[in-house]
């Protein structure tokens, strides 16, 4: 027998009983995963002596975690209704614009127009059926050979560089997957989703926890679309689009190449920005940039002026930090007790102030900036400049791309560009990696080395910045008139060295071991990239494991 805490009530049950069995009957689809100390499991789990005295906390969809192991079993109902109907097809998942999933068919030939309302109907059974849900463990062989039988060769290459023994699949009937994540208990748990066709595949839509357990309004994102798809098109023709192909590299010694060739990459964005700018700098008098943390936003910046200042176009920065209120006026203009001031506002800035500099230097005046003191919590007098007719403003910041902040300037004089790692990137065909993922990951990195911040540092602050890009960043993203991805497919190698280590350190009974957990879990699959020679002083990575040129 084994004593759990359940619903703030000790209770005592048998070894081996399931948290779903401690559920009434119409409580067993309302959660979707639990935690018990300080780790997800399965509603499936099985209770062990292990758990003596641990609680067990129910998860919801507005849970991160809850909504994570949702999408992942929503992409094994499609994925297995594929396998059912069209066992010879090869399909491929990926995340998409508002916040969707993109799933399309790599086999030559196929019209998902004839199968979209088939695999609907077939998904909708399943569901209907609430089929269980069964985790399994097995050797490796075993699964390599499961694998092979169903046409997935790309989910048995990768087991070879899974440092453990044994693998995990989960069986629904007589179908076997592995998705890189936590599941529901049955099928009959999925109930919120949409399946639409969308050129040249199919969109999924699911509950998004951020949003209170609510499927977002589908909206069309032109320019992040054309951005995805590029990213998709280039990993596709150098071979870069899985764990697999990028590890390839690594172990025939062609690492140098792999580097060399995503930092060219970046160098032909820039340049193509470059010539876009060029072509208009008659209009153009301010270039406004903005992305989620960890995009490399500032060593974009600086490889940006320097391929305008290549062109002729001698362009000025102006920090938008220095037009930060003193928290006294925030604390006014908000109406909250200096402890509850949201300091990523738009109100934390002086917008009057900050467009009164702009168009008296666009106009030609000479301005005296302000400079914000962090240490003091003050504004002082910064220095006097004058912009000239050629040079461009150039601002960055969370609110850069946001109308009001520069309401002064014509939207014919701006142009917006928006900064963010796009990495079309999977661990095997259904399992595509999370870029938010990345840059929690990229963060960690640069924060050990730059601010002494241990990973579970990190960790903690991770949520409060998220719920800042989903208010302030991401409502203005689709405005930009360029998108430049930031992704490195390399960078992965790379970040392992480093971050591995310090995600392995955190407790087993910590709360951030969930998200560390999550982050190994797909980081263990890299091979390292431990030579940092081969990596340019002015990469884009350099911003966050150090070596940089543009860092004083």
């Amino acid at each position: 027998m084994v004593e759990i805490i359940f619903r703030d009530k000790k209770m005592t049950v048998p070894v081996g009983t399931r948290v779903i069995d401690l559920l009434a009957p119409e409580e067993k689809c309302q959660y979707i995963v639990c935690q018990i100390g300080a780790q997800i499991k399965e509603l499936n789990y099985k209770i062990t002596p292990h758990n003596q005295g641990m609680a067990i906390s129910l998860l919801g969809l507005e849970h991160i975690e809850a909504g994570k192991a949702y999408e992942t079993t929503l992409r094994y109902l499609i994925a297995m209704a594929f396998h059912k109907l069209y066992p010879k097809l090869e399909i491929r998942f990926s995340y998409h614009a508002s916040r969707s999933i993109f799933c399309q068919v790599l086999t030559p030939g196929f019209n998902m127009s004839r199968a979209a309302n088939a695999i609907k109907d077939e998904v909708r059974r399943t569901i209907e059926a609430n089929l269980p849900i069964e985790r399994i463990t097995t050797s490796i062989p075993e699964a390599e050979r499961i694998y092979h039988e169903a046409g997935y060769d790309d989910k048995s290459d990768i087991l070879k560089y899974r440092p453990e023994s044994t693998a995990h699949l989960y069986k629904c009937g007589d179908y076997y997957n592995y998705m890189h994540s936590y599941m529901v208990a049955s099928t009959g748990c999925i109930k919120e989703y949409l399946i639409e066709p969308y050129s040249p595949g199919l969109i999924i839509q699911y509950p998004r926890y951020e949003l209170g357990a609510t499927i977002p309004e589908f909206v069309e994102e032109a320019t992040y679309g054309r951005t995805l798809q590029k990213a998709y098109l280039w990993a596709k023709k150098t071979n870069l689009q899985s764990v697999t192909q990028v590890n390839g590299n690594v172990e025939d010694n062609k690492f140098l190449e792999m580097v060399q060739m995503c930092e060219a990459k970046h160098n032909r964005m820039l340049s193509d920005l470059g010539s876009v700018i060029e072509a208009d700098i008659s209009n153009i008098r301010l270039i406004c940039i903005a992305g989620p943390s960890s995009s490399g936003k500032t060593t974009f910046c600086n490889r940006l002026r320097i391929e305008l200042l290549s062109r002729g176009i001698n362009p000025v920065t102006i920090s938008m930090d220095d037009y930060y209120m003193e928290k006294t006026e925030i604390a006014r203009i908000q109406g909250k007790p200096l402890a509850e001031l949201d300091l990523e506002h738009i109100n934390c800035l002086d917008i009057a102030l900050f467009n009164h500099d702009l168009f008296d230097l666009i106009c030609g005046e000479e301005v005296t900036l302000p400079r914000f003191n962090f240490k003091t919590g003050k504004r002082e007098v910064g220095k006097t400049i004058r912009v000239e007719q050629n040079s461009p403003i150039i601002i960055e910041g969370i609110h850069a791309l946001n109308e009001k902040l520069t309401s002064s300037i014509p939207k014919h004089q701006k142009f917006k560009i928006y900064n963010a790692p796009q990495l079309q990137m999977n661990l095997d065909n259904h399992s595509p990696l999370n870029t938010t993922d990345l840059r929690l990951l990229r963060r960690i990195v640069r924060d050990m080395r730059s601010r002494n911040c241990p990973a579970a540092q990190t960790i903690d602050m991770w949520q409060s910045v998220r719920s800042g890009e989903f208010k302030w960043i991401y409502p203005n993203q689709e405005g930009a008139d360029f998108v430049f991805n930031s992704a490195l497919e390399y960078e992965l190698c790379v970040l392992r060295t480093k971050a591995l280590p310090a995600l392995r350190e955190i407790a087993y009974d910590d709360p951030r071991f969930l998200v560390a957990n999550r982050l190994i879990k797909y980081l263990k699959y890299f091979l390292p990239i431990e030579d940092e020679s081969i990596i340019p002083c002015n990469s884009l990575i350099r911003e966050f494991i150090g070596g940089s040129c543009f860092e004083t």
